[in-house]
């Protein structure tokens, strides 16, 4: 029988015997081994369909069997409701994807510190120290009923404040004040669902921050000199990808409600610029922050780059003018063939990789990704008040 936490998705043959089994972010605490139980998700598949299958069959499908059932005109009110589908139907299947990806690439991680030379021994006992701290947070049960209280309070606030706004699948008749069964089951077992998926991606995210700032005071072997520009660790880059899913069902749940606005409350487009631009800059806070506790090592490890490789180039280079340059005579058939040529041409290539060198370890890549994550669910706020022809129309001239 396979154990509950072996390594999934990789070839037997692929796993490094060093790496635990267990170095992961997503693969333990209350919600997951619930799942275990019920075996939606085994050792080795995350079985991503049947979850999402049964979350959409859990928060959405009562809400239409109970309004089609005590409230039957207004079915095609919740149909149309896009806030409730840009949750139920979008962002949670979104979240659930997301918690894949973020598994992956904390593994992948994981492996390539121990891969490439990055840690001595002992660095490596300590990296282990770090990831077993990080795993009894992770299998806590406290941050995870944390969340769901967190979420019931948010609900009992949004009920209150808002059991009024013109839902009519929700509530029992135009101006009505309480809300019918649809109402209760999206309040308190939708908006759960949602909301807990919303924050276990914030949980997972404070696990990461934490191992990443744990890393970055490691004995990690950084070189000044190494191509990616980032003394060894560029790889770290790639991790904010990680976050895009959350980002995109984040994004989707706020655009709902910027759509809602738009169509029922009169709102303009305009008028949501500055949000637009404040949630994209905490996105990327969160995804990209962490990677700040890198810069000052990073710094650090250019300038003293720049003063040792200066000194070497200095002596390098007075050699090779003494040599080549002031007592070249007679000597001139050998400098074509000479090895101090391709030396210092090696040399200033190395110290052009430490003049390059960014302190901060992300990759433009994960810009691109981020913003897309956070722009695409704006497509049906645009679409709200500017026709789709208009939009095509102003696409086609701008390819022209």
């Amino acid at each position: 029988m396979a154990q509950p936490n072996s390594v999934p998705f990789l070839p037997q043959q692929q796993v490094s015997p060093s790496v635990s089994d267990d170095a992961s972010l997503i693969r333990g605490g209350p919600f997951y081994r619930a799942q275990q139980t019920t075996r939606l998700i085994d050792s080795t598949h995350w079985n991503l369909g049947r979850r999402i299958i049964l979350a959409i069959a859990v928060g959405w499908l009562p809400l239409v069997m109970m309004t089609a059932l005590f409230h039957p005109s207004a079915l095609r009110s919740l149909l149309a409701d896009y806030r409730v589908t840009s949750r139920l139907l979008i962002a949670v299947p979104v979240l659930l994807l997301g918690q894949v990806l973020m598994e992956s690439r904390f593994r992948l991680i994981v492996q390539h510190l121990r891969d490439a030379g990055l840690l001595k021994p002992k660095g490596l006992a300590d990296l282990d120290l770090v990831i077993h701290s990080l795993l009894r947070w992770r299998d806590s049960v406290w941050p995870e009923l944390a969340i769901i209280a967190a979420v019931y309070i948010s609900v009992a606030l949004a009920i209150s404040s808002r059991v009024h706004e013109p839902r009519p699948w929700a509530l029992a008749g135009e101006g009505a004040s309480h809300l019918l069964p649809a109402g209760w089951y999206y309040a308190l077992v939708s908006q759960l669902i949602y909301q807990f998926l919303v924050g276990l991606s914030l949980w997972k995210w404070l696990l990461w921050s934490y191992f990443l700032f744990r890393l970055s005071r490691l004995d990690l072997q950084l070189v000044a000199t190494h191509p990616d520009g980032h003394g060894g660790i560029g790889f770290l880059g790639l991790s904010p990808m990680g976050n895009a899913p959350f980002a995109f069902a984040v994004s989707a749940a706020i655009a709902s409600n910027w759509r809602h606005q738009i169509l029922d409350q009169g709102a303009h487009l305009v008028g949501f610029r500055l949000q637009a631009a404040v949630l994209l800059a905490i996105i990327l806070l969160i995804a990209i922050g962490p990677l700040v506790f890198f810069v000052p090592r990073l710094a650090k490890l250019r300038r003293q780059g720049i003063l040792d490789y200066g000194t070497l180039g200095q002596i390098h280079s007075m050699d090779f003018h003494l040599k080549w340059i002031l007592n070249r005579t007679g000597h001139e058939q050998e400098f074509l063939t000479a090895p101090e040529i391709s030396t210092l041409i090696d040399y200033g290539s190395s110290y052009e990789n430490i003049e390059k060198m960014q302190p901060f370890p992300v990759d433009k890549g994960a810009f691109i990704v981020l913003a897309l994550a956070v722009a695409l669910p704006m497509i049906p706020v645009v679409l709200a008040e500017v026709p789709l022809a208009v939009v095509l129309k102003a696409l086609l001239n701008a390819v022209k």
